[in-house]
């Protein structure tokens, strides 16, 4: 099936793999847009409610039910959800394991590169086939460049509330980096996935930012 599937997404991008992942990736970055656009105005709201939060965090903090209850109501009158920012994520898991699933199977991308780096084939992989001064390595040396220069701009966004725990201060900045070292461990077709994906958002992010400022 998943031999099928690749076959007929390689044939409508006239037979290159790459340009398919590339095609592939944006086509649900623009299926997720709305929900995206939603979560950007959920942020605005709760920024601007964070006052109002901490209030009733301070007055119902003891009664996790009743404060619970008065959260939803205060969301709701402005026509939003506590949950809405998570959305996007999910909506995006099926499609990470669908390109995980291509990336990791055996014959899928079995002779297809991308500028000479095997799709099919991991960061180890390529090093123990074609030696670490090779063009396929550096490939992979320049996609995982970019994804470092792409996690230090989400972080930089990122604009974390002074009321959530301290540890989760520190590691949130973080988390954008977790795409580079997924790069690290999974084969190239999933690491050009990640990057094209991320690009997509951290313009978006800062489009949608200046848009609903």
């Amino acid at each position: 099936m998943i031999d099928s599937l690749v076959t007929f997404v390689i044939g409508l991008s006239g037979g290159d793999a790459a340009l398919a992942i590339v095609l592939f990736t944006l086509a649900v970055r623009l299926i997720l847009l709305p929900l995206n656009v939603r979560q950007a105005r959920t942020n605005k709201v709760r920024q601007r409610l964070a006052p109002k939060l901490r209030e009733l965090q301070k007055r119902h903090g003891r009664d996790p039910e009743r404060l619970s209850k008065e959260l939803t109501a205060l969301y709701a009158k402005e026509g939003t959800s506590p949950f809405a920012g998570i959305l996007p994520m999910l909506a995006q898991l099926p499609f990470m394991w669908l390109m995980f699933r291509v990336a990791t199977h055996p014959t899928a991308l079995a002779g297809h590169t991308l500028f000479g780096a095997p799709l099919g084939q991991q960061f180890a992989g390529v090093v123990t086939h074609f030696g670490l001064i090779s063009w396929p390595v550096s490939v992979f040396v320049i996609l995982i460049a970019g994804l470092v220069l792409l996690a230090w701009l989400s972080a930089r966004s990122i604009k974390v509330s002074e009321e959530q725990p301290e540890l989760l201060r520190k590691i949130t900045p973080l988390l954008p980096y977790g795409s580079v070292l997924a790069a690290f461990v999974l084969p190239l077709a999933a690491g050009l996935y990640l990057l094209v994906s991320t690009a997509w958002a951290v313009t978006e992010r800062a489009a949608l930012a200046a848009r609903t400022a």
